[in-house]
This record gives structure tokens, C-alpha cells and sequence, in this order.
């Protein structure tokens, strides 16, 4: 296939008339629209405003779909404990499955190609599937719990360890490789020291796998790690081994400067959810703290119950403003960085390495993106454009490793219909 239109190929890449030709699951030119033309006369062609590489969503839960609006206006361990937590605990095999391809369709409708999802507990299994179904690129990894959790979610320690390398061996490397494990531990709350060690072990053991939990998002997180174990929790994470190249750590608001130089020092990955720390008044993460010490940065939408939306370009808009506020420096992340955070950031740390990019050699993840509206007129600068004005709406085109998901519409599942399965069982909740 031929997309031609304004490319923006990377954070420092814009043809003004370009374009991308693709065949199988990768793309085989980039350069000038008139040459592709000339190259590649039999391909399909398809013209769009602007086209881009798909979005990472570097940290999601898609199985919290169901819950989107349910607990407005907390702050996170109440949120968490009073609210989706049990929720979680209450959702059978069909509610996860729902669940998950409601998140996964909003993702491929908003311009996300690559997720990493913090599953839940129980039936991760519906989700991994879900995934495969939708055609999305994703790390996926069921939820260990083994104390301080509710009925329903709390598991012996083995037992969920034992659960995570049967869906490592079942998942790790299915859907033509689109679907990759990440040891998935909730956050150090709930998760007991022998379940943090074997998570690492089990990462250890299987080639590619890598590790996702939460860190250091809320002070009172943080004072309870500090009670239990006399340690700051990013500390604790890398005395237990939750720390290094294939860890992603999500939020990272409250980190001392040792934690922040461990971080360095480890190459471990932080994912910035600006919009969900901002709703469950977590606070500000130190992004600029974080990338002046060469720490890579991705970007996250967290869950709909704290932040009611998986739109890629809110929270590259979000987490652009919030570090100019933050550090008083109205050049602190520009369009460029954000993007990078957005794009190849979050597939470098999700382990996709020829993702997040348009490249030749590379995957086949493109969206194209409708100027066709007031907000986008005049564009001065096509990637200010994405970073600032555009939203997840004005995606018209989503491709994943070659096949179109979506097009206007969803490709491969009835929309509708899922929809309105996840409206009906959302009732219950």
C-alpha cells in the first residue's frame, strides 16, 4: 500500500509531501510522494493529511474499561481500595474479555498501535485473546497480588507465579509475535518480598519477557513502603530486583535524588501518566529531573477510572503544559520530546525494537490524521499540530504490522456490539 501525505517520520523528520509504501508488515519506502509514485505504480493509494507512526501506550489497563467515571474525584488508595479493586475482584471471564476489547478499540481509534497493559488478577487470559482478536501490538501481563488485597484478588504467592509462566509459555511471542509477556506485580503494596523476587526470577528465566509495575505514584504509597520495609520504594524495588533496562515503572511522581540516580544508574524505564496523576491528585513527576540524567521516559494513559480516556494526544499535550508549569521554563519538553516519549520511547522500553518510527525495514504501524477541522488551522508546524491541538478523533486511518485495524471503522470486531455488551454489564458496577 501507498500513504502519501505530510510524514512526520520521527521527532525530527517531516516530508512535506511524502510518503510511506508498505508491503507485508513493513515498510519498504519513505521518501518523496513523486518518487513513490514512480517506484510503485501498482500499489494501492491512499492520501491523508498527515501520517505518523502509531502511538505507545506505555502503560494502560485495558480491563479497567468498565469502570470509566466509576470514582470520580479520589485520591489513589482510595480509589483503589474502595473502588476498582473490587470491581475487579466482581468481573467474571466475560466482563474481562469486554473489558479488554473496549480498551484495545479505543486504543486502535485514537492512533495507539502498541500497548503495555496491567491486566488484572483474574482471566488474563480473555485479555491476551481480546488482544490477538483486535490485531493490536502490545506487552500484556496478568496482576500478582499475594497480600494486603481484597477477596477475590489476594492469591498465594506460588500459585500466581505459577499462573504467569503458563501464560508466558501459551502468549509470549503469539499473534505473529504482536503479543509479548511483561511479570506483571501490582505495586509493592501488595505484593510481598518472596513475590517481587520470583517475578524477577520468572523474568529471568524466559527470553524477552520483561517486568511492569507501579512506583512511587502517591505519598501515601510511599510511607507505607517506608513503614514496611525501612526503605524509599524505588530502593526496595532494587533490592528485590525490580530494576534494569526491561523494568517499566509507572508514574514515579515522588522519588528522592538516590532513587532518581539508582533509575539512572540501572537504565530502568519510568512511563509518565500525567492526566491520571493529575486527577487523583498524585502529584507532578519529575520528567525533566528524569531525562537530564538520560533516563528513558514514556508516556501513559493509566486506567478510565482515573482519567476516563485512553487518547494518546491528551496526555502528550498534558505532560508538555504540566512540565513547563512545574519548572517555571516554557521550553521544558517541547513538541519534539513529547513525541519521542509517545512514539519510540515507549516501544524501545516495551521491547519492539523497529516500532515507533517511520522507517525503512521497519513495522507497518502508521495512522493518518484528519486536519479537516478549525483547531487544526493554520498548522505552522505539523508535530506542534499533533503534540497540541490534535486530538484522538482526528484519526481516520490506523494500521498495525501491515494490516489496516481501523478505518473509519473497526476492521476485525463488531464495535457496536461490543459496546453495548460493555454498557449492559457495566450496569452491575
Amino acid at each position: 500500500m501507498l500513504l502519501s501525505g505530510t510524514v512526520i517520520a520521527d521527532s525530527e523528520t517531516v516530508l512535506d509531501d511524502g510518503a510511506v509504501v508498505t508491503a507485508d508488515n513493513e515498510i519498504i519506502f519513505l521518501g518523496a510522494r513523486t518518487e513513490a509514485l514512480d517506484r510503485y505504480p501498482g500499489h494501492e493509494h491512499r492520501e491523508f493529511d498527515i501520517l505518523a507512526p502509531g502511538m505507545v501506550g506505555a502503560h494502560i489497563h485495558s480491563v479497567q474499561s468498565l469502570g470509566r467515571g466509576l470514582a470520580d474525584d479520589e485520591e489513589l488508595l482510595d480509589w483503589l481500595f474502595d473502588h476498582v479493586l473490587p470491581m475487579e475482584a466482581s468481573m467474571d471471564a466475560e466482563a474481562m474479555e469486554v473489558a479488554a476489547l473496549l480498551g484495545y478499540l479505543e486504543c486502535i481509534e485514537s492512533g495507539v498501535t502498541t500497548v503495555v497493559d496491567h491486566l488484572s488478577v483474574n482471566h488474563a487470559e480473555t485479555a491476551f485473546e481480546a488482544a490477538g482478536t483486535v490485531g493490536i501490538r502490545g506487552r500484556l501481563g496478568k496482576v500478582l497480588m499475594d497480600k494486603e488485597s481484597p477477596e477475590g484478588l489476594l492469591e498465594k504467592t506460588v500459585a500466581g507465579l505459577q499462573e504467569s509462566e503458563r501464560l508466558i509459555e501459551q502468549y509470549h511471542g503469539a499473534f505473529e509475535d504482536r503479543i509479548r509477556y511483561a511479570v506483571t506485580p501490582r505495586f509493592a503494596v501488595t505484593c510481598s518480598e518472596e513475590c517481587l523476587r520470583g517475578a524477577r526470577e520468572l523474568a529471568d528465566e524466559y527470553k524477552g519477557v520483561r517486568l511492569h509495575t507501579h512506583a512511587s505514584e502517591n505519598r501515601g504509597e510511599c510511607a507505607t513502603v517506608r513503614e514496611e520495609t525501612g526503605r524509599e520504594n524505588i530502593e526496595w524495588l532494587h533490592e528485590v530486583g525490580l530494576t534494569g533496562p526491561d523494568v517499566l515503572l509507572a508514574h514515579c511522581v515522588w522519588t528522592t535524588e538516590h532513587e532518581r540516580d539508582l533509575l539512572a544508574e540501572t537504565d530502568t524505564n519510568v512511563v509518565h501518566c500525567p492526566s491520571a496523576n493529575m486527577k487523583l491528585a498524585s502529584g507532578v513527576a519529575p520528567i525533566e529531573a528524569y531525562r537530564e540524567r538520560g533516563i528513558t521516559v514514556g508516556l501513559g494513559n493509566d486506567g478510565p477510572p482515573c482519567n476516563n480516556t485512553l487518547d494518546p494526544f491528551t496526555e502528550m499535550r498534558q505532560a508538555s503544559l504540566l512540565a513547563k508549569v512545574d519548572t517555571l521554563d516554557s521550553t521544558a519538553l517541547p513538541a519534539s520530546a513529547i513525541f519521542e516519549m509517545a512514539t519510540r520511547n515507549g516501544a524501545q522500553m516495551a521491547g519492539f525494537e523497529t516500532v515507533g518510527m517511520l522507517h525503512e525495514g521497519w513495522k507497518a504501524d502508521i495512522i493518518g490524521i484528519s486536519t479537516a477541522t478549525s483547531r487544526a488551522t493554520p498548522i505552522y508546524d505539523p508535530l506542534s499540530h499533533l503534540v497540541f491541538s490534535a486530538h484522538g478523533d482526528d484519526v481516520e486511518f490506523t494500521m498495525i504490522d501491515g494490516h489496516i485495524r481501523y478505518d473509519g471503522s473497526h476492521t476485525t470486531v463488531d464495535a457496536d456490539t461490543i459496546r453495548n455488551r460493555a454498557q449492559a454489564l457495566a450496569q452491575q458496577y
